[in-house]
């Protein structure tokens, strides 16, 4: 695969799954402890997604690294997010399973990416 359709993919999976999560939240009833999980959700996956944008328009390798690394850290806390915030009830994990899972494997990709990278 080419590393612009690579880049387009997930341009596109990140910011649907921050559009998919954001969406979700927006339907549960507030709280002061919700709103809490719910700004850090929403936080650390519209962060995936934007960082993710800014991998692909790096103006080195350093900078990619560099930009790649936060992108692989805000979404192991949006799955960290997403345990919190079904744990603590405020919404099923039924309802979270797609979006979970999906930020699992945007994780797994983007760790694996990083460490090509950095090889």
């Amino acid at each position: 695969m080419k590393q612009e359709d690579f880049n387009e993919i997930f341009r596109d999976r990140t910011k649907i799954l921050a559009l998919q999560i954001i969406t979700l939240l927006g339907k549960l009833k507030h709280s002061d402890a919700l709103g809490v999980i719910r700004k850090q959700l929403i936080r650390s996956v519209t962060a995936t997604a934007a960082n993710f944008r800014a991998v692909c328009r790096a103006r080195s390798e350093r900078e990619r690294f560099a930009k790649l690394c936060i992108v692989v850290e805000e979404a192991d806390e949006t799955l960290f997010w997403i345990e919190m915030i079904t744990e603590a009830g405020f919404i099923s994990k039924e309802k979270m399973t797609e979006s979970y899972k999906e930020a699992e494997e945007i994780l797994k990709v983007m760790a694996s990416y990083r460490k090509k990278l950095k090889g």
